[in-house]
Parts: C-alpha cells; structure tokens; sequence
C-alpha cells in the first residue's frame, strides 16, 4: 500500500500483472496444494481420455482454470476487486488472457468471465490489459479479438517491427499498417486505436539489446538442453554472434536499438517498455529467463550497468511523445483529409517526393519510404497545451543494407526542421538546422529520421504516379496488403 501510495504521489500509475489462468499444481500426477484438495473437477478444466480425466492443458503448466464455473469465477473476482478495493491499483495486466475468458466450449467474448468484469461497478472502472494468447489449441491466438474496453498486447506489432528493422522483404505495408495503430487488427468491432499496446520485447523473450545481439537462443543454463523458449524470435546480431569488442558492430546495435525504440514512440497505439531495455540490459541471450534468479534477470541499477546515451535518448523520446498529439490519438491513421489544411492524416512519399506507389508498398527490395502526418485538428473541448507539437511531421524510414538522399516536400519556400536521426549519437540534436524543401535529406540505412514543417506548407510537390490512385482518402487501405491469416 505505501509502494501504491508513493507512485500515485509521483504521477505514475500501478498495473498489477496476474495471473488466474493456471497454478503451480501442474497436472493430475502433481503435489496437492490448493484446489486439488478441494475441488478439482471444478477449479480445473478436464478432458476425457477413454475411461480416465485429464487435466486440460492450454496454459503450458500442466492445468487451466475453469473461470468459467461459478465458485471459480467468484474467487478471480472477489481477488481483483480486493487488488483495487484495498491496494488501489489502476488496473491489471492478465497472463495468458484466453485461458481466462473461456466459456464450457472455447473462448468466448461473452463468456461469463468478460460478462462478470463488463457489469462489476469496480473492475469495470480500471485498465483491463490482456495478453491475447494461450497455447496449443485452434483458438489460442486472439488478438483484435477482445470485447471492448480491453485494450491488449499487440504480438502482431512486435514481429512486423523486428522482421521490418532486420530488413525482411515485403514487410513494408505490413509495417505501415502497425505505425498506424493497426487499424486492420482493432477497428472491426468499433474499438480505438488505443486498444494496441505495441511492444518490442517483454518478459518472455529477448531484451532489446539481446535482439541485437543473438540470432539464436542461448537457456542451456536453464536446465533443459536450450529445448525451452521461443525459437523464432526475428532477431538480427549485426554480423557477430553474440557480445563483442568489434566498435564498428556496436555501433550498429546501438543504432538499430534507437531506431526500434523511435519507431515504438512513434506508433498510435500504447507503448510499452520492457523494463531495462532503456538501460541496455541483457540476458546473455536467454530469452526464458523466469527460472533465473541471478544476474542473467536481474535490473543492474549502478551507473556501471547502464548504458547513459540510450537512457538520455528514451527520455528524449518521452518528452517528445508527450508533446506530439499526431501520436498520442485515439483514432488510427487512414489517409482522411483534413478539409481545414487539405491534407490527409497520413501520406506515404518515396524517395523522389512522390506518393508511394502499389508496386513500391510490395516490391521484395524497397526498403525506404517517408511518412508525412498532418497537424492536429484543434479542439474546443480539449485544446492543445501551449509546448504541443502541431506542425506537420514528416518520418523518414530506412531498413536496408542502403541509404538514399530523400526528397523532403514542398518547393514554395518551405523548410523543415530536424528533430531527431536515429543515425546520429546524440540522435536529438542540440542545435537543429532548417532544410529547404525540394532539396534532399541524407538518409541512412536502418534509421528513422523526424522533422518538423517550420515554414511554407509542404505540399508533396511530385507528380502523383497512376499506379498510387485508389481513391483520396483510403491509400493506405487500398496500398497495404491484409495480414495473412496465419499471423
């Protein structure tokens, strides 16, 4: 209660990670410690094999629980309502949410575990977070599948960020769609862009600098011959496997980790920080590290363990959120004009300053395209903080082996400001200068470069080449291919 108390005091806000989808009971041959004793064909989902019950095992620990029976679903909720009655917390994250919202016959949006929290005067009031997966079964992915006002952990952003950043081909639309609050994952049941919570790596899994560093699992200390965790991370080690002394590859991974960091700051949706990956933490390239408890998961908090340009540039890209609005909206960017500037919330350039084309969104090689976001729409009812950021942003991204001289918009006495180049160290720079537009911007392969319209109006000044028309507000739509059904 004095840890709650004491964050509320500073501003931040408590989000307690449980978990009500299986216990340490494991399955039927396992020691008797809780609900074995008492009820275990009503506490635990069974499955039938032949004349004998089995526990059911969707969770990867030996058991599931059976929210969906009444004396269950009682005790979860008599314990959420205690965590914020009592202890004040915001709101929760749950593990493995499917297990939890499943009916008799599966999971089920309107199972009676989402049905007790939608109507509850108290939990129906905090953060609901989910993670959108069990294991094993048919319907164990479900991302975009949550009822509102969940809001969940989006692994479909995660894999398209590394697999766009390791330079992957065709990952291009896929990558915009995610940039813009995956609007084709969220918006069928009407929920806002702000139901992603975009991530690049948490608990499970490598840190970011491990991501960067290994192409390969290494758990062997983990006890079970490196057999356990996640094999396909779509990681990328920057030509050495794991740690070395060679400047010029560290280099590199420090550049790719500012760019992944820059490209989650500058997503719509919510994002979330694996905690350490500001810091340069690292696991030593265990990506399942929850059996650990030594140095390889430990937060090393000393001056000596933290790496202070990564520290000073994730604080810059706070900063730098916090006063851009364009990022923070809850609806997603589709490619609307705004009828007061005449400009769509999102336009996609290439290169020489025209508008993308349908053969660049999915040629194997392109691996460069901008991104120019129109200011935000004031408004009465909440009007803009004086430090807000309401000019016209423009993003410039690069995943390949090779950087271009990109063409900025606008030749009618326009400028553009830089405010950050993930190329650079300090990628903020001190004392930014104006660029004409018309004239190029030295794009580097592997980064993200930010600038701000400063003067004119930046109109994209290239003729607009036919293959681009679909219609005038739904060019991302219409460009960007749908996610394979597997994802």
């Amino acid at each position: 209660k004095q840890m709650v108390r004491s964050l509320h005091a500073a501003g931040l806000e408590v989000i307690l990670d449980v978990v009500y989808n299986h216990t340490a009971e494991g399955n039927e041959e396992g020691p008797m410690l809780m609900f074995r004793g008492l009820d275990e064909g009503g506490y635990y989902r069974m499955v039938a094999s032949g004349d004998t019950l089995h526990y059911e095992n969707m969770t990867g620990c030996g058991n599931a629980v059976a929210s969906h029976n009444p004396a269950t679903l009682r005790l979860i909720l008599d314990s959420l309502r205690y965590w914020v009655t009592e202890m004040h917390v915001d709101g929760f994250r749950f593990d493995l949410a499917v297990t939890t919202g499943r009916g008799p016959e599966g999971y089920d949006t309107l199972s009676p575990f989402f049905s007790a929290v939608s109507q509850d005067p108290v939990l129906s009031q905090v953060k609901l977070i989910a993670e959108p997966w069990d294991v094993g079964m048919l319907d164990s992915y479900q991302v975009g599948n949550f009822p509102a006002p969940w809001r969940e952990l989006n692994g479909r952003y995660r894999d398209t960020n590394r697999k766009f950043w390791r330079g992957d081909a065709r990952t291009t639309a896929s990558f915009s769609k995610r940039l813009c609050g995956s609007e084709d994952i969220f918006s069928w049941n009407n929920r806002p862009a702000t139901a992603s919570v975009n991530f690049l790596t948490s608990h499970d899994g490598f840190t970011l600098r491990d991501l960067v560093t290994y192409t390969e699992k290494r758990n062997l200390d983990n006890g079970e011959n490196n057999h356990d965790g996640d094999s396909d991370n779509h990681s990328v080690n920057c030509g050495v496997e794991g740690e070395t002394d060679d400047p010029l590859v560290n280099q590199q991974r420090q550049r790719v980790r500012r760019t992944m960091m820059a490209s989650l700051f500058c997503s719509v949706g919510v994002p979330f920080i694996n905690a350490g990956d500001e810091r340069g933490r690292t696991q030593r390239g265990n990506n399942n590290a929850y059996c650990q408890d030594n140095e390889i998961s430990w937060l090393d908090w000393s001056a000596e363990g933290t790496d202070a340009e990564m520290v000073r540039f994730v604080g810059q890209l706070a900063e730098f959120r916090r006063r851009t609005p364009v990022l923070r909206r809850n609806q997603f960017l589709r490619g609307r004009v705004n009828p007061k500037s005449g400009r769509p919330d999102v336009a996609w350039l290439e290169g020489d300053g025209g508008l993308l084309t349908h053969e660049a969104w999915h040629a194997a090689d392109h691996c460069h395209f901008g991104a120019l976001f129109d200011s935000p729409a004031p408004s009465t009812k909440a009007p803009l903080a004086k430090d807000q950021e309401t000019r016209p942003l423009l993003l410039l991204f690069s995943n390949g082996c090779d950087g271009c001289n990109f063409v900025l918009p606008g030749d009618d006495g326009s400028s553009w400001r830089l405010l950050f180049d993930t190329s650079l160290s300090p990628a903020f720079p001190d004392h930014p200068v104006d660029r004409p537009g018309g004239t190029t911007y030295p794009l580097q392969a592997g980064t993200i470069v930010c600038l701000a319209l400063t003067q004119g109006d930046g109109r994209i000044i290239a003729p607009v080449r036919a293959a681009t028309v679909a219609d005038d507000n739904t060019i991302l739509i219409n460009l960007a291919e749908p996610a394979p059904p597997s994802e």
